[in-house]
């Protein structure tokens, strides 16, 4: 029986230590524990490859969510406009900010934001519209920003899942004012640890992206405004550098093994497959499908050593912690059907195309 994970960190790592190592080492060697020349030097090729001035490396994907709307002065009593499918952390960046999360449902096709559900979701209230790039394809940008222009109303960029990824030809986090990343281990540019990015063309935020991240100083011990330790760590800075370089060649792995995955999925009954949408570049951070009787799917490739997960089971106006909100059941038709149909397959640069044709057959044979 072949074995086939859900991720191959160790693969990865194989591939890249003779680079990796020694740029860790020099961090040890160097005792540039925090922020320093790697983290700084990884912003800038990082700004680059995405096409922005302003980059700076955080603590984490979470961090940086709440960071781009504290930067945007939200706040107590303001609202923000997220999607209702995609992780909590996305919310986080609200509720941080003593802020209320709005849902709204996704698009059936993208599973990303849709923007006709937006502006009826606009208040006085609002202060910012999130637009997530859900599982590595960018978001529907043009009408988010033409609502976001009329209400006056902040478009941010959650781009957690999106390294490289590109809407009409332009890569995310440059389509918006500000955006995030996370650089969690399984990310597609993943730290070796916890990590993340801010990034903006508005020097006015950039500067408060530099001050919040560092207790509110642009001059240690001079605190011009609130802030937290949100700082990038020296080796998580140098890490990223190294393995930035490989990130281009790594998208192509991941696009052609979804190319692979389509092929061999092609004409299995009941099973849908990723649709790339005519305006992006999808980056597949995950390989989503949707089949009737998920779990029992996911049990019979499990008994075939197949490993897979679910990218979101339960949509958040079910989360517990949201209660107080006063959603229901069928208030996002869309994210709910969806949340009971999903299921993550392997997906990563190393995978083979053995392993991807076992993954098809073993789908292949629950379908009878």
């Amino acid at each position: 029986m072949m074995r086939v994970p859900f991720l191959d960190l160790k693969a990865q790592y194989a591939s890249i230590k003779e680079e990796v190592l020694p740029a860790i080492h020099s961090v040890l060697d160097n005792t540039a524990y925090v922020l320093g020349k790697p983290v700084s030097e990884f912003e800038a090729a990082f700004a680059k490859e995405h096409g922005v001035q302003y980059c700076y490396g955080v603590s984490s994907g979470t961090d940086g969510n709440h960071m781009v709307l504290w930067a945007l002065g939200v706040g107590p009593g303001d609202e923000v406009i997220i999607p209702d499918n995609t992780f909590i952390a996305t919310a986080w960046g609200a509720t941080l900010c003593g802020a209320t999360p709005v849902f709204v449902d996704c698009e059936p096709d993208s599973y990303n934001i849709d923007p006709k559900k937006v502006e009826a979701k606009i208040t006085p209230r609002t202060k910012a519209i999130v637009a997530v790039h859900l599982y590595g394809q960018s978001a529907d940008m043009d009408p988010l920003n033409e609502i976001a222009k009329k209400h006056r109303v902040a478009l941010v960029e959650d781009c957690a899942q999106s390294h490289f990824a590109e809407y009409k030809g332009k890569r995310t986090g440059g389509l918006s004012r500000a955006s995030s990343y996370s650089f969690y281990p399984g990310k597609n540019l993943g730290a070796y640890g916890e990590g993340g990015a801010v990034a903006t063309n508005d020097a006015e935020l950039a500067r408060m992206f530099k001050m919040i991240r560092d207790h509110g100083a642009e001059k240690k011990y001079w605190h011009e405004s609130y802030g937290h330790n949100y700082r990038m760590e020296g080796i998580q800075g140098a890490v990223l550098g190294v393995k930035l370089r490989h990130l281009g060649a790594w998208t192509e792995a991941r696009r052609r093994n979804a190319a692979l995955y389509n092929k061999y999925l092609a004409g299995i009954p009941g099973i849908v497959t990723p649709k790339e949408m005519p305006y992006a570049k999808h980056v597949y951070h995950l390989y989503v499908i949707r089949v009737p009787e998920r779990e029992k799917l996911q049990a019979h490739l499990e008994a075939k050593g197949i490993a897979t997960g679910l990218h979101y089971p339960v949509p958040l106006h079910m989360q517990r912690c949201f209660t107080h909100l006063g959603y229901k059941e069928g208030d996002f038709p869309v994210t709910e059907k969806a949340a009971q149909e999903i299921l993550s397959l392997p997906m990563y640069p190393e995978l083979t195309e053995e392993q991807i044709h076992y993954v098809a057959d073993g789908i292949r044979e629950f379908r009878g």
